[in-house]
């Protein structure tokens, strides 16, 4: 199985179940060896939205006035994915290659394939993403360097430790189609790591410890705005960036009888040139800290970030008024529990917070927190298959005082291979 669904299903496995499969499709071709891995998911979505008001960040948009329930089928956090990788030894070194593919199932157009609609990640929940493309090369004896697409380096522990991977989180409903994925607990607790293109070096791995530095690509969508739980609209940016993106980690693992877990640190920092016709720029920084144990059959995960300019839910949404960053953190806490059924059950709260600056009027409807509660139950019916129920309560709170809310309750299943 390639890195990624690896170490999302690890994390998955980590904090829920012990259930999902280590390894892909094998299949020995000459000198390469081919793995050919992912997952099928799909949810029953039922959702109740209170509050009918305009919040610029809100993670949960307005109600339709006719209409305060919603059923979407649609799925979860985690993609439905496709991958490949092939990997072998040469000259001394590790040679891999991954692409993959995420298609969706929440097509609501009439045709249910998208050929009715303009194609868009959000008006076409079924459009086919490509969240991977790279390849790398390296040894154990002194690390590897990847260049492609992947997921980014700062925040990738915060999305692979929580527990909603394996399920919905928040990010179903609002006013317009079902999309490709949900968002788990993107915008309650952590910043998106999203999927960059980047040049990255990891370490050896030295008893544990390990490091990843990475030069990403800086065209982000800094101090655009979003309307991402109501329409689920978003401007990116057409500007020319002068500066890589820098992102890092450091981590270290340990395991033993009767305690095992991660401890990590990762941050990002990116150059920001808000004009095509003049100097104007600023520079936004991000940080974070985290700690999974796990002892028996508890797991305990905390986490914290804190930013300036890097907004909230989207690195870079929202992050600045004009060259004014705005301060932002958020975290989740999150605790699972193994019943002797084999079915975790699990608790988590999380919230993302965003100040005003000077700039901002005094009235201003720019979110101020979105927050979430998640009771969820993952249980394992194969060592691939897991049924999964959830109970998302989610919240979006503005600087003006409006709030809206949303319940979800999620049922379905999520295959691994």
């Amino acid at each position: 199985m390639n890195k990624n669904i690896k170490l999302a299903v690890a994390g998955a496995v980590l904090a829920l179940s012990a259930s999902a499969a280590n390894a892909g499709i094998i299949i020995p071709a000459g000198e390469w060896t081919l793995d050919i891995n992912g997952n099928v998911n799909g949810y029953a979505n039922f959702s109740k939205q209170k509050g009918t008001n305009t919040i610029t960040g809100g993670i949960v948009g307005a109600r339709q006035a006719h209409q305060d329930n919603n059923q979407t089928i649609t799925t979860g956090l985690l993609p439905a994915w496709l991958g490949f990788t092939g990997k072998t030894r040469q000259n001394d070194l590790d040679v891999e290659f991954t692409i993959s593919i995420q298609p969706g199932i929440a097509g609501n157009d009439i045709s249910g394939d998208g050929a009715f609609v303009d194609g868009t990640a959000y008006s076409n929940g079924s459009k086919m993403l490509n969240r991977q493309t790279y390849l790398s090369f390296g040894d154990k004896s002194w690390g590897s360097i990847k260049i492609g697409k992947d997921l980014g380096v700062f925040a990738a522990d915060a999305i692979l430790s929580d527990m909603t991977l394996l399920g919905v989180g928040s990010g179903v409903g609002g006013n317009g189609p079902g999309t490709n994925t949900t968002n788990g607990g993107i915008g309650t607790g952590y910043i998106y790591a999203a999927w960059k293109g980047q040049i990255a070096y990891t370490t050896p791995n030295f008893n544990g410890f390990q490091a990843t530095v990475a030069l990403t690509n800086p065209n982000q969508p800094f101090g655009n705005t979003t309307d991402w739980g109501g329409n689920g609209t978003y401007t990116t940016t057409t500007v020319n960036q002068d500066r890589f993106g820098l992102e890092g980690k450091a981590s270290y693992s340990f395991a033993g009888d009767a305690l095992s877990g991660k401890l990590w640190v990762s941050g990002a920092s990116y150059d920001v040139t808000t004009s095509a016709a003049s100097n104007n720029s600023y520079t936004a920084n991000v940080a974070d800290i985290g700690l999974n144990l796990n002892a028996g059959a508890v797991g305990i995960t905390g986490y914290y970030y804190k930013g300036e300019g890097v907004g909230t839910t989207l690195l870079g949404s929202n992050g600045v008024n004009g060259t004014q960053k705005r301060d932002s953190d958020g975290g989740y806490i999150q605790a699972t529990y193994k019943l002797p059924t084999a079915t975790k059950i699990g608790l988590a709260y999380g919230v993302s917070k965003l100040d005003k600056v000077a700039a901002d009027a005094a009235d201003s409807a720019l979110v101020s927190e979105n927050n979430r509660i998640t009771l969820g139950a993952y249980h394992p019916i194969t060592k691939h298959l897991n049924l999964v129920a959830e109970y998302n309560d989610i919240e979006a709170k503005s600087h003006n005082g409006l709030t809206n809310k949303q319940e979800i309750g999620s049922l379905g299943a999520i295959l691994f291979f």
